[in-house]
């Protein structure tokens, strides 16, 4: 057998060798991470007590804006997750002049979203062909059960009102069909409400007078 050579070294690098650690050294480099972060501006956010300050665009829910929905079905076929839910049925239109032709429209019965199926890719908003659905930065809509999570669209008509308007063009740009179109229905509505009242007033004023009632108006 042959012996080593007189110059022949270990073969354990400086960088193997075990290093030597003093008692408490890693106490002390922990106390000097805590005195660096006590030094620094806090980034911590007191939420629930405050909101967070979230990008306008922010992909948190989607809202259904029901007026614009035309039932095409385009947002549902092309969701890859197909949790997208619509119910509609036809209604037939009278014709509009003598001697025209009747015509039938889609009407939404149901519009269901299940978030515990949404993946957030927004192909559902890229697709709709009537701009009927929208991103929403609101995000607090956690359940308990999983089964909760399928909002239906009167839910989904309420986060609308949550989408932030979109900028405007130029100053002198029109207001968006979607907030005019919104208007028009809400003015409607006010207007329909105020004339059933109205009519109710009128009526209860013009009860006759009678045996039981002999001061009319209202028994």
């Amino acid at each position: 057998m042959s012996r080593p050579s007189p110059d022949h070294h270990s073969s354990t690098t400086p960088s193997a060798r075990p290093r030597l650690s003093f008692p408490g050294s890693g106490l002390a480099k922990g106390l000097a991470v805590t005195l660096r972060t006590m030094t620094r501006k806090t980034v911590t956010e007191q939420y629930p007590d405050v909101q967070p300050d979230l990008a306008p665009r922010t992909r948190g829910v989607i809202g259904l804006f029901e007026e614009n929905c035309t039932v095409c079905m385009l947002c549902a076929r092309e969701c890859p997750d197909w949790c997208i839910y619509i119910d509609s049925h036809k209604e037939t239109i009278p014709a509009a002049t003598p001697g025209g032709r009747e015509r039938s429209r889609n009407v939404l019965d149901r519009f269901a979203i299940d978030f515990a199926l949404c993946m957030y890719c927004g192909i559902c908003i890229e697709v709709c062909p009537f701009d009927a659905l929208f991103w929403s930065p609101e995000f607090e809509y956690a359940e308990t059960d999983i089964h909760e999570l399928t909002h239906e669209r009167d839910k989904l008509r309420e986060w609308m009102w949550t989408v932030p308007a979109p900028p405007a063009l130029d100053p002198g740009a029109e207001e968006p069909k979607e907030i005019a179109a919104a208007r028009k229905t809400a003015e409607k509505l006010a207007a329909t409400q105020a004339e059933q009242a109205t009519q109710a007033t009128q009526a209860t004023e013009a009860t006759p007078a009678g045996p039981d009632n002999p001061q009319g108006g209202e028994a």
